[in-house]
């Protein structure tokens, strides 16, 4: 079982910047065909100051920095039996090309159901740009299967 003292836990936070490369690449990735989301231009032209960041991008920057496989470490859950359960976005501010941006990430919560074959971790994340203003709260539920613990 996953030790419940975990929650209230903050983790590092994660800075990183933005970058035109890596906006192009996500949204070709995720097949994204708005023009603006993919040249500099096209997204001058519809009066973006760079490239859009697509709505799932910092979710996906975050898992980059490599946080939550750190933490799952800590927590003694093995990465074969965790599940993404849920994701959940309140959008401030757009994010564009050039922006810093700032993750800090809490442990809201940590339960479990059917007598222990599944375990909850919480994680809730404010994410700031490099002016301090927020314009990102996330929420993500994962999801531990194990398979050992059976209901009695």
């Amino acid at each position: 079982m996953i030790n419940t003292k975990h929650i209230g836990r903050e983790l590092p936070p994660v800075t990183f910047e933005v970058e035109k490369g890596r906006l192009r690449f996500f949204g070709k990735a995720t097949g994204e065909t708005r023009p603006e989301y993919l040249d500099e231009t096209a997204a001058l032209d519809a009066g973006h100051p760079s490239i859009p960041a697509p709505p799932t991008f910092v979710f996906a920057a975050e898992l980059d920095a490599g946080t939550l496989f750190s933490l799952l470490e800590e927590l003694q859950v093995p990465l074969g039996h965790i599940l993404h359960g849920e994701q959940q976005f309140t959008y401030h501010a757009p994010v564009h090309a050039g922006d810093v941006l700032t993750v800090q990430s809490t442990i809201a919560d940590i339960y479990a159901k059917k007598n222990g074959e599944l375990e909850f971790v919480i994680k809730d994340s404010s994410v700031r740009n490099q002016h301090g203003h927020q314009v990102l709260e996330a929420r993500s539920v994962i999801v531990v299967r194990n398979p050992g613990e059976k209901s009695v």
